[in-house]
């Protein structure tokens, strides 16, 4: 099932970076992260930047978060499963 139609029947917990600047992602997703952690799984609407794509995929890592980075219809959308 896509995330997109999942995301539509379920209510997840969800960070949208549009409107954040590329210099704020890292600290903003982290922050956000660790004061939900409670609440996986978590969205991370990037949009089509591939750049912030990247940038908060750097701090999943970091973090050694568990996350599915979605692709065709689901570009620009991080499922993160565990912080």
């Amino acid at each position: 099932m896509a995330w997109k139609s999942l995301f539509l029947k379920m209510k997840f917990n969800t960070l949208d970076l549009h409107g954040i600047k590329h210099a704020d992602v890292k600290i903003e997703v982290e922050n956000y992260l660790y004061l939900n952690q409670e609440d996986c799984p978590i969205l991370i609407i990037c949009g089509n930047s591939q750049k912030m794509i990247s940038l908060v995929e750097e701090v999943l890592v970091k973090i050694k978060s568990s996350f599915e980075t979605g692709s065709g219809n689901n570009y620009g959308i991080i499922m993160v499963r565990s912080v």
